[in-house]
């Protein structure tokens, strides 16, 4: 008796999909060691220019020194970067939060909340070196220019933030209050808030994490100096490449603290 001949199965359209993808990766492989090959050097040798990229990547992050600034200073421009940061931060949060608990469906109309999603989507949609330099054209390049393009653009990031995590909220509890004669006041500080705190304090701290980085940037690009203002002059100005990497520890000790700070916070919120 011969046995049965197992029946092929069609292939699915994801294997379809994964076969797709593969080619497309290969594909984009092929063509950038195409480029490679076929890039204008300008009479520059490539093994000599790999060769000091890697010598000075290794003076970057093994063998960094400060030389044009102090110690303190250095700690005074991470401080005025900060403070930049932090800054920016709480207005945005402090704007955030209010227009948030105007945005979240679960507590709000629906009209109020399309009409401030509206326009925090049309806020995040324009990037925040643009803001500042929206406002820099009237408060002139510096560290003005700087908080209101920063706080701008973070309290857009941290309403639909915040907004998403008010609707998050277990709905039993909110219609539980509503039924007990609970105005809107209490729903917010008794339910909502509470029961949303660790997310908001993880948005808070991640949004502080992105507006100390724009803060180096536009230390930069809008004079709002700090530490990025002086790893500018130390890049741009006089090529030092042994006191930037002083700066981008500085910053790498700085990130790894907060984050460690953050963490703590979020741990303890969650199991209150």
């Amino acid at each position: 008796m011969t046995p049965p001949t197992q029946m092929s199965l069609p292939r699915r359209p994801f294997d379809r999909s994964i076969a797709l993808m593969r080619f497309i990766v290969v594909l984009l492989f092929v063509l950038t060691l195409y480029g490679f090959t076929a890039l204008e050097t300008g009479g520059v040798n490539m093994a000599d220019a790999w060769s000091m990229l890697a010598d000075n990547a290794a003076t970057l992050f093994f063998r960094p020194a400060l030389a044009n600034v102090t110690v303190s200073e250095l700690l005074v421009s991470l401080g005025v970067t900060i403070g930049l940061g932090f800054l920016t931060t709480v207005f945005g949060a402090v704007i955030g939060f209010g227009l948030a608990l105007a945005s979240a469906l679960n507590i709000a109309p629906v009209w109020l909340s399309v009409l401030v999603k509206g326009f925090t989507a049309i806020v995040r949609a324009i990037p925040t070196v643009l803001w500042v330099l929206i406002f820099a054209v009237s408060a002139g390049l510096g560290s003005v220019a700087a908080v209101l393009g920063m706080t701008f653009h973070s309290a857009g990031y941290l309403i639909k933030a915040y907004a998403e995590s008010f609707e998050d909220v277990d709905a039993g509890s909110i219609e539980a209050l509503r039924a007990g004669g609970a105005d809107w006041w209490h729903i917010v500080g008794q339910v909502v808030t509470p029961s949303a705190m660790p997310a908001l304090i993880s948005w808070t701290f991640l949004r502080f994490e992105i507006n100390f980085s724009t803060a180096i940037a536009m230390g930069a690009a809008a004079g709002a100096g700090g530490i990025g203002f002086d790893m500018f002059m130390a890049s741009g100005f006089y090529l030092n490449i042994r006191e930037m990497g002083a700066f981008t520890y500085a910053i790498l000790i700085f990130a790894v603290i907060m984050e460690l700070i953050a963490t703590r916070l979020q741990t303890r919120q969650t199991h209150r």
